[in-house]
């Protein structure tokens, strides 16, 4: 059983940056599409960054590109996500979710996820 745990989020200014961390467990392939999505009051879970658990390549929305990163350090068993020139529109809980076989931008492909960090911000 996949457990997914998000850290790291706060309340910052715009331009600022924040790492947020997922903790994951259970992972019992290497094949594993490892996904962070977000999502702000009254809107849908929005698609962020994704990775492959095994490596290669990296795939960010293009409201994120150049501004956040995704990576993972199998090692400690942990997805990050980079955010830098935070601005007040990236506001959202962020989640990361995981799956096993090709990655995916949908949130209903995905069936383990963590409970969320709260990004704040403040313009």
């Amino acid at each position: 059983q996949v457990q997914l745990v998000e850290s790291g989020g706060g309340l910052v200014q715009a331009g600022g940056s924040l790492r947020l961390s997922c903790a994951a467990s259970g992972l019992s392939s290497s094949t594993y599409a490892m996904v962070w999505f977000r999502q702000a009051p009254g809107k849908e879970r929005e698609f962020v960054a994704a990775v492959r658990w095994n490596g290669g390549n990296t795939w960010h929305a293009d409201s994120v590109k150049g501004r956040f990163t995704i990576s993972r350090d199998n090692a400690k068993n942990t997805l990050y996500l980079q955010m830098n020139s935070l601005k007040p529109e990236d506001t959202a809980a962020y989640y990361c979710a995981a799956r096993l076989g090709p990655w995916s931008n949908r949130a209903q492909d995905f069936d383990s996820w963590g409970q969320g960090t709260q990004v704040t911000v403040s313009s």
